[in-house]
């Protein structure tokens, strides 16, 4: 599997690394492979989940989850056209927009609006290679940013560091999902905590 590298993301692992002070929500990782950046982020306190369309990816990624005394869960799932039991606090994307025909990116930002809450936050690895005989298939920042721009506002940008084989050619855009979270009522606190609604007057 040439994709295997054997180790997290450099640059996921660097951004989990510097900011300590991230709020653990949930976060899903599709395209996980084996799983080894789902485990980064697992690592770093977060409720991790991830999928992938291949189930022998998914029980390697849940053997070797096990085998670390790590806790996330791991689904076979297909991220363009499934809906995630609920929307994730945060999206982690590495080389699945480059590995999905380009005819289907619209279907890509699509499909992170459905599984990224309103306000969520969606951080990606994306290759910057010329190759148009993919997969992978190559992009381009500008791309990017028209394909995203409408729905998330960019937060930050930075060349990460990389696999030897990817040095420069990648490039670390962080993103919010336009909106907010919807912050739970009195009423909706009270009953998660088991206690009665107060009597109206």
């Amino acid at each position: 599997m040439p994709w295997e590298k054997g180790a997290p993301s450099p640059g996921l692992v660097d951004f989990l690394a510097a900011h300590p002070e991230l709020e653990r929500g949930t976060v899903g990782v599709p395209g996980c492979g084996t799983g080894h950046d789902v485990r980064a982020w697992a690592r770093a306190g977060f409720a991790a989940f991830g999928y992938d369309i291949a189930p022998s990816a998914i029980r390697l990624a849940s053997q070797r989850t096990r085998s670390a005394r790590l806790s996330a869960q791991f689904q076979v799932a297909d991220f363009l056209r499934d809906t995630p039991p609920r929307p994730f606090d945060w999206v982690f994307e590495h080389t699945l927009f480059c590995a999905i025909q380009p005819a289907e990116r619209d279907d890509y930002v699509r499909a992170l609006l459905r599984w990224l809450k309103p306000g969520g936050q969606y951080l990606a690895v994306n290759y910057l290679i010329p190759d148009q005989d993919g997969p992978p298939f190559g992009t381009t920042r500008d791309e990017l940013c028209r394909r995203f721009s409408l729905h998330f506002q960019l937060l930050e940008e930075w060349v990460p560091r990389s696999y030897p084989n990817r040095t420069g050619l990648e490039l670390m855009l962080w993103w919010r999902r336009a909106g907010k979270t919807r912050r739970p009522r009195a009423e909706d606190r009270r009953k998660s905590e088991g206690r009665k609604p107060k009597p109206e007057a």
